[in-house]
């Protein structure tokens, strides 16, 4: 039988824990757990239990990694608007800079320490409406910017950078949904070309000139759809659905065009919550890990190889949920405990 030593031409490495940035391929010994551990990469993607947000609540926005994500505003119960933005580090949620007023589906692009929200539903009313607002992150503190969307809507599909974002589709809340698109400089929104289906509470990945979205509600309400849709900077193009149409889902705003994650939501208005996930390589939809627990208006962010689901609400068991879960997509780097087995 060869050995390690003249497979590798090292031997194996006993360590008390570890490595912190292993290479693909290498085993050690770690004798404090008195096991032989290795870095490979996963088949299959799955996902796997993440720290408890602090607040219960769905219908949020979310933008960021898996280990620094940033989520905003929704709604709870008993009846609570959250104000203070949340952020993650991988392990832990913690409250960030608390927001101007309570929000509902607000547009969230950025990074945890560098973000942009806009519109959403205003929760001072009654009655609640739609707002165009635009407020800056800077890790800390939410300014007020003097821009405006030029179409007030929530329950959008958002992603970019906080200085080349795009903002798409959304609730109307009379009801209808809305087709037209809007791009972010840094400054102001300016109006690009619609989308083929407009829609709302629906998800999407990339940049403000390679974008993919995809599911969602669309007119007549609650009608749910499967549409996919790439933008390229000039137009938006329809490709291959998903395999279920879904909304209110989860997705990956920091994914790109040909890498992106759909996860959890209802393919049926009224009926019970997904646990399915989808991966979508630019050309077309394949089946991925199941979540653990599904959720209507869950909070995505990250990527298709490091997604992250947060919070939202549990239908028809109605409650709301502060857990989360982070994803690990197929062929990301893994360490996995060797056995004799």
């Amino acid at each position: 039988m060869a050995e390690y030593i003249n497979i590798r031409g090292q031997s194996i490495e006993v360590v008390a824990s570890d490595p912190a940035n292993p290479t693909q391929g290498q085993i050690w010994y770690n004798s404090t757990s008195n096991t032989l551990k290795g870095l490979g990469v996963t088949i299959a993607g799955a996902w796997a239990s993440g720290g408890n947000c602090s607040n219960t609540s769905a219908n949020m926005g979310g933008t960021g990694i898996q280990t620094a994500a940033l989520k905003l505003g929704g709604e709870g119960s008993p009846v609570s608007f959250p104000t203070s933005a949340e952020e993650y580090n991988g392990a832990t949620w913690t409250s960030g800079g608390a927001y101007p007023q309570g929000i509902i589906g607000p547009g969230l692009i950025g990074t945890q320490t560098a973000a942009v929200a806009s519109g959403g539903v205003a929760t001072g009313g009654p009655p609640a409406f739609n707002i165009n607002t635009v407020n800056t992150y800077n890790g800390s503190t939410w300014t007020a910017n003097p821009a405006t969307l030029n179409q007030a809507r929530s329950q959008v599909s958002a992603f970019g950078s906080d200085t080349a974002g795009i903002i798409a589709g959304g609730d109307s809340r009379t009801p209808s949904f809305y087709s037209n698109s809007e791009l972010w400089n840094g400054t102001s929104w300016t109006a690009t070309p619609a989308l083929n289906t407009a829609r709302g509470y629906f998800s999407g990945a990339g940049t403000n000139t390679a974008a993919v979205v995809f599911g969602g509600s669309q007119t007549p309400y609650p009608t749910v759809t499967s549409a996919t849709e790439e933008y390229n900077g000039i137009s938006w193009t329809s490709v291959t659905g998903m395999t279920a149409g879904r909304q209110f889902i989860g997705g990956s705003p920091a994914g790109t065009q040909n890498s992106a994650i759909a996860f959890a939501g209802q393919t049926t208005a009224g009926t019970s919550v997904s646990t399915a996930t989808e991966e979508y390589n630019g050309t077309s939809w394949a089946a991925g890990g199941n979540c653990s627990q599904g959720a209507n208006g869950c909070s995505g962010m990250g990527t298709a190889a490091a997604g992250l689901k947060a919070s939202g609400y549990n239908n028809p068991a109605g409650t709301y949920l502060n857990s989360s879960e982070e994803y690990t997509g197929p062929g990301s780097p893994t360490t996995v405990t060797i056995t004799a087995s």
